[in-house]
């Protein structure tokens, strides 16, 4: 999952596949919804499984193998990220293409959920061979995707150059310059202002509403972050400048700590400079298991998934877990935390900036007009904050979790579009 961060023990962990089919069953049971839709639901609509070869710089050809899981689009063309990572799997993107379909429906966008990627280390990859494995990677693709079929972005190992190259493969197939076939691009060929923080600010705009619901006051709650990526930096220096107390934040190598509060913009990112975290001068540096401990208001893991687990997850000491990395709760400790009344804001809301301002590039592109970054950020909190009441209300309505909260507002609304278009043929 993207960001930086150490992975977990995982072992109570189950696949993305499985953990979402076991939210999808939970919500079903606080929705008056037809058994044969959840079925429907269960399974995605196709995965297409890919051979992608790549000629390396030293001459030798090597085979990879490329996925692209498409689980629903009654609500509208598919939409996720395309992953490097020598783990993708199709069961991983069937998964992850689900949680894709909960997260655009929380958000009311009119998407579906995808998910794909090639199983390869990019990091044992040369800039250019990135390029001619993404460039084939959109070849295989080609007849599965496309802005009104199949719209990717980036995810972990991939970025903006990579959906540019992407787009610029696509383009040359269809005989024309097509934008919309990717968001996450560059905004010289027609990416988004602000897409690249997206994920951090929504992360900080459902953490201040969080706060707020619980009648505390930001500027003196205690914020800690795991994982001070691009989502995580982002959603620490959008607290730290609305007021809160940005205590503790960590990076691949482990995290520092200071009770007066850091100055978060002083602390580069791990992407900025590899390293720097560490390196900058706190009273206490911890691991990135102890900072998950730490005695704080705000929890905010935003590194990877399954780092709260059960064997961890009755050590939390925070009252509120806001989750900016994708999955970052397993199945077992999200029921512990709940029997402690520690209240844990999903993933599928929190950081689901990043597919709002995707669909805010999607828009831009069709119409070949860009938006100002200043208009992309009152979008994006007017977005977030009618996602937040709609589940907010469920809620209170249903007194259940946040995270059941949230699938019974996705699941309503694709289950009532999978009605209102009935079964062909």
């Amino acid at each position: 999952m993207p960001s930086n961060g150490d992975e977990a023990d995982g072992s109570d962990a189950d696949s993305a596949l499985v953990t979402a089919r076991r939210q999808l069953e939970r919500a079903a049971a606080h929705v008056d919804v037809d058994e044969n839709v959840v079925e429907r639901l269960r399974h995605p609509t196709r995965v297409e499984r890919v051979s992608v070869p790549l000629k390396h710089d030293d001459g030798s050809l090597e085979v990879y193998t490329g996925y692209r899981a498409q689980h629903d689009d009654v609500r509208g063309p598919y939409k996720g990220g395309l992953r490097y990572h020598p783990e993708v799997s199709a069961e991983e993107c069937m998964g992850l293409s689900m949680w894709m379909t909960w997260k655009c429906a929380v958000m009311d966008l009119p998407f579906g959920g995808g998910k794909g990627g090639v199983a390869v280390n990019p990091k044992e990859l040369s800039h250019k061979e990135r390029e001619r494995l993404t460039r084939r990677f959109a070849e295989e693709l080609r007849d599965v995707v496309g802005p009104k079929q199949d719209v990717p972005a980036p995810d972990m190992g991939t970025d903006a150059q990579t959906m540019a190259w992407f787009m610029d493969a696509y383009s040359m197939q269809q005989g024309e310059t097509t934008p919309g076939v990717v968001t996450g691009k560059p905004p010289v060929i027609g990416g988004s202002y602000g897409r690249e923080e997206a994920p951090g600010r929504s992360v900080a705009i459902v953490t201040r509403e969080a706060v707020d619901y619980y009648d505390r006051d930001l500027s003196e709650t205690t914020v800690a972050v795991q994982g001070f990526g691009s989502v995580g930096a982002n959603a620490a220096r959008a607290l730290d400048d609305w007021g809160a107390n940005v205590v503790a934040v960590s990076d691949v190598n482990g995290a520092i700590h200071d009770p007066d509060g850091l100055d978060t913009e002083a602390v580069a990112t791990h992407e900025e400079e590899p390293g720097a975290v560490m390196g900058y001068d706190a009273p206490e540096t911890l691991s990135n298991e102890e900072i998950l401990e730490l005695d704080v208001d705000v929890l905010i893991p935003a590194a990877v998934g399954n780092v709260v687990t059960a064997g961890n997850a009755h050590q939390i000491q925070a009252d509120l877990v806001v989750e900016g990395a994708n999955g970052p709760t397993t199945f077992a400790a999200d029921e512990i935390l709940a029997d402690r009344d520690v209240a844990v804001i999903p993933d599928i809301l929190a950081n689901a900036g990043g597919v709002t301002v995707s669909y805010f590039e999607w828009l831009q592109d069709i119409n070949r007009r860009q938006w100002t970054l200043d208009r992309v950020h009152e979008e994006l909190e007017s977005q977030m904050l009618s996602a937040w009441g709609d589940v907010r209300t469920q809620y209170e309505e249903k007194d259940v979790t946040w995270r059941n909260a949230a699938y019974v507002v996705a699941l309503r609304r694709v289950a009532e579009a999978k009605s209102t278009r009935g079964l062909w043929p």
